[in-house]
């Protein structure tokens, strides 16, 4: 199995060029426009002392999630006030000795919590642009080879064949530029892994991404922006019986439960349920397969979060899956807090979790 050489163990930053408030409880005329609070939020919100508080913690690269419409002015117009935060960043992580893996969030078109009337695989003008602001990334960065580029995050549920062709496009416009970037490629319904096997006709130097993040009603429980978790409403343990929450699917959305086979939620489950990423990456051994996501909804009693954060690394690491956590730091009006700090001091939840995160004690 091909190694990630610096990008063992990572943690995410959210909450500050995407995800700086959630479009979900906005009117639609006041989704893509910047106001004068986000860009005071971009220049300040994420500073040196994070940067090097991650790298304490032992992290060895952080995955950074941007906006399209952050850094995209205008179609093919890019904000020098935002390459300015870029290039800040990314200069913080080197003399911190973290790597970098620069992350398309959300895309014009691919929103993963709200639906768009224009979808970015239906619509060709958005793809172009797509494309375009890869270039520009790359042309902005290509004297810094040692960054990882990850095409998009979260695309949704959707046929594979149209995302493959768009990220195929796009990796043969970077490759004229700089034939050696690292380029990273998820799969489809949001990145879940038993979608990796879509992923095909790609060459062997592209890294494959996929996200964890079931059982859904455990690590997003209560959450505000998904209705069914909102509705269900209930706090749950883990590890834990399934029984109380057993037919939850049905309950909500009158499908099959998908625990039908289980009796209590635990390791065991879990391994099952990261199967499909663990066989992809044996049947490819020539690629490296990163799980680039997963953690657990903030409000959800702290044991319980650590208990599973617990063996879902040491399943990564049993695998030798590199992995980066989600998510450093939540903005007040985040309706999904996945915070790892807490959002006042900025200081690790607990050395339980700080150590867990670097693969000790699971």
């Amino acid at each position: 199995m091909k190694t990630f050489t610096g990008f063992t163990h990572g943690m995410g930053i959210g909450g500050w060029l995407t995800n700086y408030k959630r479009f979900n409880v906005l009117p639609e005329a006041w989704r893509l426009p910047l106001s004068p609070g986000d860009f005071e939020h971009f220049d300040t919100y994420i500073t040196r002392r994070d940067v090097d508080y991650i790298a304490s913690l032992g992290m060895d690269h952080i995955r950074l999630g941007f906006d399209q419409i952050v850094l995209e002015e205008a179609p093919g117009h890019y904000r020098d006030r935002i390459w300015a935060v870029l290039d800040r960043f990314v200069d913080w992580c080197r003399e911190a000795g973290v790597g970098v893996v620069l992350n398309l969030h959300k895309a014009v078109g691919n929103y993963c919590d709200i639906q768009e009337k224009v979808l970015l695989m239906d619509d060709a003008g958005l793809q172009e642009r797509f494309i375009a602001l890869w270039v520009a990334m790359e042309r902005h960065f290509q004297h810094r080879p040692d960054l990882a580029f990850e095409l998009l995050n979260e695309v949704r549920d959707i046929a594979p064949e149209p995302w493959n062709a768009l990220a195929q496009k796009t990796i043969r416009a970077i490759r004229t530029i700089n034939p050696s970037r690292r380029i990273i490629v998820g799969s489809t319904h949001w990145n879940s892994c038993d979608k990796l096997q879509h992923l095909t006709g790609y060459d062997d130097d592209i890294i494959f991404t996929w996200h964890f993040y079931i059982p859904g009603e455990f690590t997003h429980q209560r959450g505000v922006l998904q209705a069914s978790y909102l509705y269900y409403n209930r706090v749950m343990p883990y590890p834990g019986d399934i029984a109380p929450y057993n037919g939850f699917y049905e309950f909500v959305n009158g499908e099959k439960d998908h625990y039908k086979d289980y009796s209590r939620m635990d390791k065991n489950f879990l391994r099952d349920a990261m199967a499909p990423a663990f066989e992809f990456a044996e049947q490819h051994p020539e690629r490296i397969v990163w799980c680039g996501e997963f953690g657990t909804i903030r409000h959800c009693p702290l044991e319980y979060r650590e208990n599973y954060m617990a063996d879902v690394i040491a399943l990564l690491r049993e695998h030798h899956t590199p992995y980066c956590s989600w998510n450093y730091l939540s903005t007040p009006n985040d309706g999904n807090r996945f915070s790892l700090v807490d959002d006042d001091n900025r200081r690790i939840l607990s050395r339980r979790m700080a150590d867990i995160l670097v693969g000790k004690g699971c």
